[in-house]
């Protein structure tokens, strides 16, 4: 083989390297995949990448992220801190917001976020009623009357306002929405499957990377 069909054999595996390239490697388009924020807004931690998901209990394409999510969550990159944020777009969603913000502040969100999703979606409770809420808590074993304290306390009522006032700053419309150093947006709907909406996650966590 001489040198120019060597050159030419070389250009000819590349070129199969790149039309074999996984979906997962395909660059992600601004306007289609994600946006960017007018406001980008500052982080907790500098030191690290904020990635926070905008969610709503009620939200059955946010009930069908989680699993995906939570999987993701097992080998979270060191350089990458997550929060869940309930969303408020609306005083319905108020409730659910509430009862997250309980649980989180009864250290029990471990073990109840994924239960209060499959109760709403899987078993068709109503969570929304306090008295249905206060029953269905109490049948998982936990203290009635202190998540009925929590539930109603003037802290998780500042989370709820807080919860109100970050919906509106990063200019959401819908969830689940991921946010990604205050300054990059995905959604569901954007990602098309859960499977999509992680891919672009992870494609923009490398992009902020790469900014830094």
């Amino acid at each position: 083989m001489n040198r120019y069909q060597a050159v030419a054999v070389f250009f000819l595996v590349l070129s199969f390297g790149v039309i074999n390239l996984p979906a997962a490697y395909a660059d992600i388009v601004e306007g289609k995949d994600y946006t960017v924020l007018a406001k980008p807004q500052p982080t907790e931690d500098s030191s690290k990448i904020e990635v926070l998901e905008f969610f709503w209990y009620g939200c059955p394409h946010c009930y069908s992220l989680h699993p995906h999510l939570k999987t993701w969550l097992t080998n979270i990159p060191a350089d990458v801190n997550f929060q869940y944020v309930p969303a408020i777009l609306r005083p319905t969603w108020v409730p659910a917001a509430k009862i997250f913000y309980a649980i989180e502040a009864m250290g029990i969100a471990g073990t109840l976020h994924d239960k209060v999703y499959d109760a709403i979606h899987r078993d068709k409770i109503d969570l929304n009623n306090e008295p249905v809420l206060f029953d269905w808590i109490e049948k998982q074993g936990i203290d009635r009357k202190k998540f009925e304290n929590t539930y109603q306390s003037f802290a998780v009522q500042n989370q709820v306002s807080r919860s109100t006032q970050m919906s509106r700053q990063y200019q959401l419309n819908g969830v689940p929405t991921l946010i990604i150093n205050g300054k990059y947006l995905t959604s569901g709907r954007m990602g098309g499957s859960p499977q999509d909406t992680i891919k672009t996650l992870e494609a923009l966590l490398e992009k902020v990377r790469k900014e830094k």
